[in-house]
């Protein structure tokens, strides 16, 4: 028979790439990891891991195995999702991941529509950047997460997952001491999330649409931060509609300039597969959508 909780090490080796990355996301040692995946290759009676000094890869079996723990896993969400519908109410943690402009400007009217409904429900917030959501929703770190993608940085699907459609969309803004275009500012220092998250990309990406590379001089996390900089003549930035608290906005040491771009973000719900049924996943995508500011209810998806 095989070891469920080895099947799910075989899968985060397949997302994850090396046995190390496994290790530090599931808190254990390298060690455990690897005997536990050589019990698993036992357990098969075929060997599903081909060693090449130290790089680590499945073998066809190992693959075909993993595809098979995905439907198990899936079916496993929905038996939960099941059991949680028939209980009375809804109580016990939810834990929701969301990005920094989200969680200041929407999931607090979310969780106080989602607590007058369900008071027994102890939602537990972390701020978790986009890129990583994937993971920590499969190694049950997050229960539910909201996710963003850009005109330019299209989400890749991510096995064992599921995404909603659009919950809302918001225009790109070009922060900046005056109205222009992203090539007008070509040759003026930039201030960009920094590498690894998806506004990176999506900054330098239309950096270089417009025929250029970004002068990157400031990486900051957070729109608020990245305003105040430019309010002080520290560079332009590209920040999302709910980055900004009106049309226009004045920071630090002057005024900031925000031209509208035909460019958009899209955010999600994002959670495991087969979870979708779940009564607390879908009272929170409820509740969001019941939260929206007024310019954003009921937005659509342009492209």
């Amino acid at each position: 028979m095989l070891d469920l909780r080895r099947l799910r090490l075989l899968r985060e080796l397949a997302h994850r790439g090396t046995i190390a990355a496994v290790a530090e996301a599931l808190s254990f040692s390298p060690s455990a990891v690897s005997q536990q995946l050589s019990v698993l290759e036992r357990e098969a009676g075929v060997p599903l891991l081909e060693r090449t000094g130290r790089r680590v890869a499945l073998t066809p079996a190992g693959l075909k195995l993993v595809r098979h723990t995905e439907a198990v896993l899936e079916r496993l969400e929905q038996a939960t999702a099941e059991l949680a519908g028939a209980r009375q109410g809804l109580a016990g943690p939810l834990r929701i991941g969301t990005f920094p402009s989200a969680a200041r400007s929407i999931v607090p009217g979310a969780l106080a529509v989602l607590m007058s409904r369900h008071p027994a429900l102890e939602p537990m917030v972390s701020e978790v950047d986009p890129a990583r959501v994937a993971a920590q929703l499969r190694a049950g770190e997050l229960d539910v997460a909201l996710v963003h993608e850009y005109d330019l940085v299209p989400a890749e699907a991510e096995p064992g997952l599921t995404v909603t459609g659009a919950i809302f969309t918001e225009p790109m803004y070009l922060a900046a001491p005056s109205p222009g275009t992203v090539a007008d500012f070509r040759h003026s220092p930039w201030i960009v999330s920094p590498p690894g998250t998806l506004c990176h990309t999506m900054a330098v990406r239309a950096c270089q649409a417009a025929g250029f590379t970004p002068q990157i001089r400031h990486q900051v996390d957070d729109f608020t931060t990245a305003l105040a900089l430019v309010g002080v003549g520290q560079g332009v930035a590209l920040v999302p509609q709910l980055g900004t608290l009106a049309p226009e906005v004045r920071a630090p040491g002057g005024p900031v300039a925000l031209t509208r771009l035909p460019m958009y973000r899209r955010t999600r719900v994002a959670f495991r597969a087969g979870a979708g049924a779940h009564p607390a996943v879908a009272a929170f995508t409820t509740a969001l959508r019941s939260a929206l500011p007024p310019g954003l209810a009921g937005s659509g998806a342009p492209t």
